[in-house]
């Protein structure tokens, strides 16, 4: 195929950008849920996906406060989540 036909999902170091993006994402998610849903903090799951999802968060815990704890959580590390997707997207796009 024509290089100006292939998409990021070709490339072997593009899909492996992208996965990485994708995991970043999901361990956000994971975190989210655990919290709004009231995990117990002292389980050691919880403390392994903690010490992944708040590095990864980067600037983003904080970053807005609605008044709402839960609302917080979502909204903070969903965009940390949606970040990690559109910069590792990109980042793949331009490896592809």
């Amino acid at each position: 195929m024509p290089y100006l036909y292939r998409t990021y999902h070709e490339s072997v170091g593009a899909r492996v950008v992208a996965g990485v993006g994708g995991l970043f994402a999901v361990i956000e998610a994971i975190y989210i849920l655990m919290l709004v849903l009231g995990a117990d903090q002292s389980n050691r799951f919880f403390t392994l996906i903690k010490s992944w999802a708040e590095p990864l968060a980067l600037f983003f815990p904080g970053l807005f406060h609605t008044g709402d704890g839960n609302l917080d959580i979502v909204v903070n590390y969903g965009l940390a989540a949606v970040f990690w997707l559109v910069v590792t997207g990109f980042i793949a796009r331009m490896v592809a």
